[in-house]
């Protein structure tokens, strides 16, 4: 299963969430591919103790410009592999505007070629609704959209809603919604009235587990570490054990 991480905003808990799906799964012993093409590659920061010294013609940087193979790198995570970003991927959208040659698809065809040897593959998109996230779209079979409390938060899910629908219908018939993510949940009113609206709008889309604002997974990632190798007992760590529970069934 292919599953791309989304969302038009940054700062909602997107790569939080990608990095501990990915690692949730391989710690349960699923061989998994995280693939890294937001450019502020903080997946990779988090994931990849030296990533500083990586070149750039070895992350997916490389794969979206030259047409390369997909570089994949070890994490220090058992079964967890990882696709790293480079920050020269944020120059890369006026590049596949003009390009003709399947600009939306150059992801999907050299993910095709190693696919088989993964059980799950996460892919963090960029937060916003770029050629690089129409790349991902495209190559994923499911898509999870990450909500945050508050109102313009809310207001996003129009566009990447309209986003997804038109990927659908140009370049992946089959992709699939999994269900809108509520994170950084709180005990406040913003918190519970904007999940009060989700669930209004998009009554069976919205996902059952909900993320907390929890303070340990920031801290994780300060040390380089994902939410289950720092604090497994954390309410965040326990969040994401449900959620991995409820959309994968292991």
């Amino acid at each position: 299963m292919i599953t791309a991480i989304a969302s038009q905003k940054g700062g909602v808990g997107k790569t939080s969430t990608a990095i501990s799906i990915s690692a949730g799964l391989a710690r349960k012993g699923k061989k998994t591919l995280l693939i890294d093409i937001d450019s502020q590659a903080n997946s990779s920061k988090v994931l990849l103790n030296k990533y500083q010294e990586i070149p750039v013609d070895k992350t997916i940087y490389t794969t979206i410009i030259d047409h390369n193979p997909l570089p994949v790198h070890s994490t220090n995570v058992k079964n967890l592999s990882i696709v790293p970003s480079h920050i020269l991927l944020s120059n890369t959208d006026i590049e596949l505007t003009t390009a003709i040659d399947h600009r939306e698809a150059r992801l999907k065809s050299e993910l095709d070629r190693i696919v088989d040897k993964y059980e799950f593959v996460i892919i963090d998109c960029p937060p916003t609704l770029s050629w690089l996230t129409i790349n991902a779209l495209t190559a994923a079979d499911k898509v999870i959209v990450i909500v945050s409390p508050g109102y313009f938060e809310l207001d996003s899910i129009v566009q990447i809603s309209k986003t997804i629908k038109e990927v659908r219908e140009y370049f992946n018939s089959s992709l699939e919604l999994l269900g809108f993510l509520f994170t950084m949940s709180d005990p406040t009113i913003n918190t519970s009235t904007s999940l009060q609206i989700l669930r209004q709008t998009y009554t069976n889309k919205v996902l059952k587990t909900i993320i907390p604002r929890n303070t340990d997974l920031r801290d994780a990632h300060f040390n380089k570490k994902d939410i289950f190798e720092f604090n497994p007992k954390a309410k965040s760590a326990l969040a994401y054990e449900k959620l991995i529970n409820e959309l994968f069934s292991i």
